[in-house]
């Protein structure tokens, strides 16, 4: 009995270690990247390498290209961020660029104001869903730790690097503006606000720099486009993207026509209800549900979220366990599991070929979220968040 108890006490201590976690996530990033390549499906790299070779050509960074399948969406800055991995071989940069983006999303896990054990938790319980969308070579995971760390640095009050994560995530792809949520948190919102558009107006020119301005405002002009033809063919029965509450209505019902608006407006007012309760401000507790909310809200409410895009959601859900107050309820922990197992496990072999295709052209996998995005604005409407206790920093 005691050895077992002293195995399972050196198992946790283990699974606790912070290196251990780093390590873990660095062999995902780097095992996905090399079954990947070595299967030559690593489609979305190439079009990422493509923005900056396209870039410092001249080239549209928009059209379809031999090279590649699909097309780019994201913004012209992109091309600098892909730089470093697009100057080496495809074989050294798939798996440099995984190991970043599992860097950027760690860093943002690390960064949060809570307990180191509360961030590790946080780190296993996004570390499937961190793999799903290493497969793909997902810009969502770093795009996830830009939104972690635009939180935690307006909580430190370092606004002007809080203001540049938003600039960045919302100059590379429109989803990380919504880092702006947490502006009412800030200490010195003229600050935030002048760093802010500082950050977009050189982040906005630095592209300029391997290319031509005349070429980098056509290119935004164009970017714009891409994203109107986007968001036009996303809404299908049958598509692997449209995996939100407008998916699911759309799919359940067999009516594609359902407009997106409705959908948008009345997910914002419920979004925006908690910020009346302007005396919870100041309460942790209150900060990282919203910051919960605004990572869920982010893809339930995008026709363009896909499978892999549930690693920005999925942080969300494991934000929102942390905060809940010990002893865990039943239903806290029931929704926790349901989420567990049909959002990250339901890409996997674990469930029947037919049942993944079925959870898949109903858009299910975006249930559990909605489920918990709604348990989240219910609890920040009525909850007294002072009776929380969230550990700080250790």
């Amino acid at each position: 009995m005691n050895q077992n108890k002293s195995v399972f006490s050196k198992l946790k201590e283990l699974l606790m270690n912070k290196q251990f976690i780093i390590i873990v996530y660095l062999l995902l990033a780097i095992i996905s990247a090399v079954k990947q390549y070595n299967h030559n499906t690593f489609n979305n790299y190439q079009i990422y390498k493509y923005v900056f070779l396209h870039t410092v050509e001249s080239k549209n960074l928009y059209a379809e290209y031999p090279e590649y399948l699909d097309s780019n969406h994201y913004g012209p800055v992109f091309s600098l961020f892909v730089a470093p991995f697009a100057l080496f071989p495809d074989a050294i940069g798939t798996v440099l660029w995984n190991m970043a983006s599992v860097g950027i999303l760690l860093w943002g896990i690390f960064s949060l104001p809570i307990a180191l054990s509360q961030r590790k938790i946080i780190a296993w319980i996004c570390a499937h869903e961190t793999l799903t969308a290493l497969f793909s070579f997902q810009f969502n995971i770093a795009l996830t730790g830009f939104i972690l760390l635009s939180f935690s640095y307006t909580i430190k009050r370092k606004e002007i690097q809080s203001a540049f994560f938003i600039a960045l995530g919302t100059m590379i792809k429109l989803y990380g503006i919504v880092g702006l949520a947490f502006f009412f948190f800030s200490k010195h919102k003229i600050k935030f606000i002048l760093a802010g558009l500082a950050a977009l107006i050189v982040l906005f020119a630095l592209p300029m720099a391997i290319s031509s301005p005349k070429f980098i405002l056509q290119t935004y002009a164009d970017w714009y486009s891409s994203l109107i033809h986007k968001n036009d063919i996303n809404a299908s029965l049958t598509s692997f993207q449209d995996i939100s509450v407008m998916g699911m209505a759309r799919r359940i019902s067999g009516n594609v026509s359902l407009e997106n608006t409705p959908f948008l407006l009345a997910g914002i007012i419920l979004f925006a209800l908690p910020y009346t309760r302007i005396k919870q401000y100041k309460h942790l507790a209150f900060q990282l549900l919203l910051l919960a909310s605004t990572l869920i809200f982010t893809v339930i409410f995008s026709s363009g979220s896909e499978s892999p895009t549930y690693i920005i959601a999925f942080a969300g859900v494991a934000v929102w366990f942390i905060v809940q107050k010990k002893p865990l309820s039943f239903w806290t922990i029931a929704l926790f599991v349901f989420a567990f197992i049909l959002t990250s496990l339901s890409p996997t072999d674990i469930f029947p070929q037919q049942v993944k295709e079925f959870i898949r052209l109903y858009s299910l996998k975006a249930l559990p979220c909605v489920l918990i995005w709604l348990a989240i604005i219910y609890q920040m409407m009525v909850e007294d968040f002072t009776s929380y206790s969230i550990a700080d920093n250790e």
